[in-house]
């Protein structure tokens, strides 16, 4: 099963969700207290929806989360952009824990990023850059898989 993590007691409340991870390893290895969030099971086809970003989520209800259809369009500068402040955020976490269980996931991730050739890339891009890596065979991960 895979887990979404969302701020707790705010049912049917837009943009709560905080985290997902996609087996019980990976959330016992988010940066966070559980017992402070509240965590939904969803299948894994659910999950790779919004991994690959072709859903997102946009609240819950009780324990259901409602998803909604994701339409991504890129120009090469945005696509920079996006890749850079996913570097960065990634940076940041390998910096502050080195000894973290996902430490390597996530420096393999920012050397994949920081070695993507965009100018390979055929724009506009009509996929997230997630299915784009997925589709090449590659690591694909979401910023909130991030611990």
């Amino acid at each position: 099963m895979a887990y979404f993590i969302f701020l707790k007691n705010l049912d049917n409340v837009s943009g709560t969700v905080c985290k997902i991870a996609e087996n019980q390893s990976d959330l016992n290895n988010l940066n966070i207290t559980q017992s402070d969030y509240k965590i939904i099971e969803d299948s894994e086809s659910n999950f790779n929806l919004v991994k690959l970003g072709n859903k997102y989520i946009d609240k819950y209800n009780s324990n259901e989360i409602i998803y909604k259809d994701q339409t991504n369009l890129f120009e090469k500068n945005n696509l920079q952009l996006s890749v850079d402040n996913f570097k960065k955020l990634i940076k940041q976490f390998t910096d502050n824990n080195k000894n973290h269980p996902l430490y390597d996931r996530w420096n393999n991730y920012y050397n994949q990023l920081n070695n993507l050739n965009l100018d390979s890339i055929t724009y506009p891009l009509n996929t997230s850059l997630e299915q784009y890596f997925n589709d090449l065979g590659q690591p694909a991960f979401n910023i909130l898989q991030l611990p």
